[in-house]
C-alpha cells in the first residue's frame, strides 16, 4: 500500500485554505476599517471637550447667537473639522432679581469629514452654567 495524497486531495485541500484565508482577510479588513471610523469619532470627541471647555470658562459669550470656527489642522490629524456653538438662557427664576442665579445651556455641535467627497459626520453636546443675573438681564432696556 502506498503512502502519501492524490492530486484531488491536495486541490481540495488547497481550496478550503484558500477559502479561509480570503475569509480571514476579509474580516481584518472590515476590522480596519472600523477601527479607523472610530479612531475619527475619538478625535472628534476630544476636540469638542476641548472647545466645550473653552466655551464654559469664556464668561462674555453672546446670548442667542450662532458662534463657529474651524479647528487647526494640528489638531485634527488630517480630518477637515470645526464647530459651532450657541448659549441660550436654559432657565430663570419665577420673579428674576439681580444677584439671582440663573441657568445657562451651551449646545456644541462638531463636524468632521475625512478626504473631499467623504459625508459629512457630527457630534452634539450640551453644557449647563451658572450665571448671576444682572440688573440689564432682570430689567432689558427695551427700544
Amino acid at each position: 500500500m502506498r503512502r502519501g495524497f492524490t492530486l484531488l486531495e491536495m486541490i481540495v485541500a488547497t481550496v478550503i485554505l484558500a477559502v479561509a484565508v480570503v475569509g480571514l482577510l476579509s474580516a481584518i479588513s472590515g476590522a480596519l476599517r472600523n477601527a479607523a471610523r472610530l479612531t475619527d469619532y475619538d478625535r472628534a470627541v476630544q476636540l469638542a471637550r476641548l472647545e466645550m471647555n473653552e466655551l464654559l470658562t469664556t464668561s462674555r459669550l453672546p446670548r442667542d447667537t450662532v458662534l463657529s470656527g474651524e479647528f487647526a489642522p494640528d489638531q485634527t490629524g488630517g480630518l477637515d473639522a470645526g464647530w459651532q456653538a450657541q448659549l441660550t438662557n436654559f432657565e430663570k427664576p419665577p420673579h428674576p432679581q439681580a444677584g439671582g442665579l440663573a441657568l445657562d445651556r451651551i449646545e456644541l455641535q462638531v463636524w468632521w469629514t475625512k478626504g473631499n467627497g467623504a459625508a459629512r459626520r457630527t457630534l452634539t453636546l450640551d453644557a449647563y452654567r451658572q450665571r448671576v443675573l444682572k440688573p440689564e438681564d432682570v430689567n432689558p432696556a427695551g427700544p
